[in-house]
Formats: C-alpha cells, structure tokens, sequence
C-alpha cells in the first residue's frame, strides 16, 4: 500500500516542474561548481554555482547522470559529474592528496575510453581538459573559488552544460536499454510482469539513518530467502516501479520542495502528500514546523486559512484543497542501514483536518496567558512543544514518544499512556504546571480515559482528584495572600507532589495551617470569599479523615488539571468580583 501510493505520487510530481524530478537514468545531486571550458577543452575558468536560499547559499540541486555517487571506498568516478577530487585531482583541507590523484586518473581513464563512442565536440573538450589538466594548478585557482563537499559539472563557453546536451541525452538514455536483463515476475506494486529490481532504491533525507541511504525494503538473513529468492527477488517489485517509488520519496525527503511535505520530530521523519497539488501541504507543513511565526507572505496567508480550517471545519478547506482528495502520511525512523515505518495512514483532507481538530479539541484548555500577554501561550501547540515539556533537555526525549505521539495526533488512535507518566515526573520534579502540560494530561485523560473535562474550571465537577487539586490551589492562594512578600517558598514546591499522590497523609497539615494564613488576609471580603470556596470545595470531599490514601497516575492528572483550572481562575480578571486580583 505505502510503496503503491509513492509509485503513483511520482507521475504527480513528474508533471510540476519544481520537483525536479529525475528521469530513469537520471538522479538529483548537488553542484557547488562548475568548470567551464572552451571548445578546444582549454580551462576558462572554476565558477561557484551555488544559489541563494534562504540568505545562505547553497548547492543548486540538479539532475545529472547517474543513480548518485556509488558508497563505498572504492574508486568509482561517474559520468560529466563528481566532485573536486575525481574532476580535478584536488580537495582542499585533503588528508589523502595521493588518493584524489588516483581518483582523477579513473575519472579521466573512464571519459577518454568513451570519447569515440559518445562521439560529441563537447565531449570531446572535457577529454582535452582532462588530457591537459595538472592537478597541481588545482589548489591556487581552488583557493578563490569555494567548492565546498559538493559536486562539480562541465560547461561550455558560450554554450550550456554539457550533460543536458540532447545528443549526449539519447546516448546515455541508450544505455540505459543495454543492462543486463533480470529474470522475469510479476511487479508486486503494478501488477505487470517486468524486470524485477534485484535492489531496492536507497532513500535519503530521513534523520538519523546512513548519510548515503538507507532502504525501506530489503533482506540480509538466510531465513528470508525462501525457495532461492535472494536479495529482493523474495519482495518483487519491478524496475521502473522502484524508480518510481524511490525518486518520490527523495523528492518528499530532500527535493527543492522538500519543506512542504517533510516534518521532524525527535527522531521520526514524517512525510505528507496529497493526490493532487494543493496549497495544504506547504501550510501543514509548515504550521507543523513553525507554528504561525512565518515570514513569507504567501506562506502566512495560506496559514492562516489553514488555521481557519482548524478552527471551523469543512467549510473552510476548500479554500485549501479539494475535501475529497487524499492525504497520505507516512512516518519513518532509522534503523541501521534501513528505515523503520512508525506510521502510515490515509484518508480524505476533509477526514484530515477533523482528525487534527479533534487533537486540539481533547487537549484545548484555557491558556494561562492568552493574547493580553505579551507573550501569549499558542493557541493550536505544535508537536515538538508538547515534547518538550517531557524531559529536562531536548535529547532526553525518550525516541519511541516522539514518533507514537505523531502517531496520535494524525490519525487519530490514542495517546500513548507513557505519556502523562513523563509529563507527570516533570511536574514533580520542578512543580511547574503550565499550559502546554495541561493540554497534554487533558488530552490523554480525555482521549485515553473518557473523561470529561471542560476547558475552564468546572465548579460542579464531583471528581474527588478534581477537587483535591483546586483545594490545594486555594490553599496555595490563601498563603501567598496571608504571607506576601515574607513567602520564601509556597506548599506547591515544598508539598505538590506527596499530596498529589498521598493525600491523606499531606492535607490534613495543609488545613491546619489555612486558618493561620486566611487570618492573615486584611481584606475581610476576600476572607469571606475564601472561606466560600473552601466550603463549596469541601461540601464534596467530606473530613480530612475521608481524604483518599493514594491517587493513581490518572487521578493525578486529575489532581494536577484542578489546580491549574482553579489557578487559572484565581489569577482571571473578573469585573463582577469585588476583590483585586492581579495577573499571573
């Protein structure tokens, strides 16, 4: 199914020229330079061919001859393309000069045995340069010209590159019809008997997996070859199918448009496509990757129109795409010399958005500082910043949460349970109860647990962990009122998380000392108010004696969302109380 929707997507992207997708025969690769000769193969000059993007420049990614730069330390040079060392017998900083000379003699050995065959003027000139050529001048000319790790190519004074020559075009594609042929099966993508690939295309682009490539279908053990089928004759898929599917995942991967459909987080890469072209995948992506901080124009008016989507449903996505049109998902992770699927999915944009708006929707909560602020909480919280709220520092993210969080929040399944563990044992370990940690034990007490929690407080809410928690926000508040500026330290930081776990062992202390700090009040309304809430709170309790022993894991998200509710409205201008309360 995933590589029959990648074998499909590829005559999509075929079609749109910004994907620069290559032909069979034909691979995308990264020229920082160019040599530029005259027709009689005399140097002209080393150019820089990188381009600006992103105020940075960067290699220009074009399509050259050639499936890509062979792994390996073997000496294998390509064809009108690779880099200094093969092209010019030098690499700066080079810590084995003697090898790059050795390179350069393969690669002027393989283009001079071609030169009667291919038979072009143009042709002709690299094997004149290449003849001529001393790699000692390398160096001074390389010096003024920045070359980099990339890939270099050949041009013609006057004329163009010479690998896209048409004549030298049909001459390479003829060779494509003189390998050898594989033994005959049917294609397990297209159905059709072909020439079933005996390798599988090697995917580039995912976090973490070899530089070089890694494979999503393949096999190295005795057990898997069955009946004599070796290598991947034992998961038949014919040549052009794998092409196919392989040059659309790259392009998804690290094509120029690469940004509009790949996402990472932790250490899963997540790609997305739709049927047809449509602005949905360069506003998910990026609202997914930057959230509505985007400085491009187009980019932010299509954000906007997919925060519309969110916030309104099926009325607003056609504005985006066609509701009926599909969207694929696909979640990787590396895994040695392979790729591991975390996920796939597909379904209808329209089913899409509903599943993400029901994402925001189990974890919407009231934001501790909303647009008053200055710096106010997000509204729709991207993946990563939920992530974050789980660990200490970004690389203690445990990596299967990550891509099993992903998992939820695309399609739809539930939450990992492990995840309120996390969230919880940060909040014991610093007492911090923000926003982004709210939303995140709602949402998996919500989704996981059927529990019904509004955004705001719930005054009438009979959960007894519910109310704990507001109990000992009030607490918290009645002190930090008594005390004022004599508090050195409140009851969250010195007793949050015993009596979030074992109530009954904590509150009855914390009583004792509420008539102590309400005393301290000045004001007597707000004395009066307070002993009303303590009330209302207690009427569903009952005595501390009835306080329960111990609260498991989900009634201490209970516990930790009633304190933040309850916080939250404390610290809430209200124009009805009579009271002064400031903000947060």
């Amino acid at each position: 199914m995933i590589l029959h929707a990648l074998y499909e997507l590829y005559g999509r992207l075929a079609k749109e020229s910004a994907y620069q997708i290559a032909p069979p025969g034909y691979s995308p690769q990264k020229i920082s330079f160019k040599v530029v000769l005259h027709p009689d193969g005399k140097l002209h000059e080393i150019q820089d061919a990188r381009v600006q993007q992103d105020k940075k420049l960067r290699p220009d990614l074009r399509l050259m001859p050639g499936k890509g730069k062979p792994s390996g330390s073997g000496i294998n040079p390509c064809f009108l393309w690779d880099n200094s060392g093969y092209m010019l017998g030098f690499k700066p900083d080079d810590p084995k000069p003697e090898r790059s000379l050795k390179t350069f003699e393969a690669f002027k050995d393989k283009h001079l045995r071609l030169e009667s065959v291919v038979n072009q003027t143009s042709f002709s000139a690299i094997c004149r340069f290449l003849e001529s050529w001393d790699p000692a001048k390398a160096e001074e000319i390389l010096s003024e010209v920045e070359v980099g790790t990339g890939f270099g190519m050949f041009e013609l004074l006057g004329g163009g590159r010479i690998h896209e020559e048409k004549a030298i075009d049909v001459w390479w594609q003829s060779q494509m019809d003189t390998e050898p042929i594989e033994p005959d099966g049917q294609c397990l993508i297209s159905g059709e008997l072909a020439q079933i690939a005996n390798l599988q295309p090697k995917i580039k682009g995912v976090m973490g997996a070899q530089s070089a490539g890694a494979s999503l279908v393949s096999f190295n053990a005795k057990s898997y070859e069955s009946y004599g089928l070796e290598q991947a004759y034992n998961a038949p898929v014919g040549k052009d199918a794998a092409f196919r599917y392989g040059v659309a995942l790259n392009a998804l991967l690290n094509g120029p448009k690469s940004d509009s459909h790949r996402i990472i987080v932790g250490d899963s890469t997540t790609v997305f496509w739709t049927g047809e072209s449509s602005p949905i995948e360069s506003a998910f992506g990026n609202f997914f990757s930057h959230g509505s901080e985007v400085q491009d124009e187009d980019l932010r008016q299509s954000l906007e129109v997919f925060i519309k989507a969110l916030r309104h449903g099926k009325e607003a996505i056609v504005d985006l795409a066609n509701p009926e049109d599909t969207f694929y998902i696909l979640g990787l992770a590396p895994n040695a010399a392979r790729l591991s699927v975390r996920f796939y999915h597909q379904s209808t944009v329209a089913d899409f958005i509903e599943t993400l708006r029901k994402h925001y929707a189990d974890m919407q909560i009231v934001r501790q500082f909303d647009e008053t602020s200055k710096k106010p909480d997000p509204e729709f919280p991207a993946t990563w910043q939920l992530l974050r709220e789980t660990a200490r520092e970004s690389k203690e993210i445990p990596p299967l949460l990550s891509g099993a969080l992903m998992r939820a929040v695309l399609t739809g399944h539930n939450y990992p349970e492990f995840l309120l563990a996390f969230i919880l044992r940060r909040i014991r370990a610093d007492r911090k109860i923000n926003y982004l940690r709210a939303s995140v034990i709602k949402g998996v007490l919500v989704r996981n647990h059927h529990k019904e929690i509004s955004m705001a407080l719930d005054p009438v809410n009979p959960d007894i962990a519910y109310r704990l928690g507001r109990l000992f926000a009030t607490l918290e508040k009645t002190q930090k009122d008594g005390l004022g500026e004599k508090l050195n330290a409140t009851i969250r930081d010195r007793f949050f998380s015993s009596a979030s776990a074992n109530p009954r062992a904590v509150f009855p202390r914390l009583i004792r000392t509420y008539q102590h700090h309400l005393a301290r009040i000045e004001n007597v309304g707000a004395r009066v108010n307070r002993e009303k809430l303590m009330q209302e709170i207690f009427d569903t309790i009952g005595p501390p004696q009835g306080f329960p022993a111990h609260l498991n894991m989900e009634q201490q998200g209970m516990f930790a969302i009633g304190y933040y509710h309850q916080t939250k409205a404390f610290y809430t201008k209200n124009i009805s109380e009579t009271t002064k309360e400031t903000s947060i």
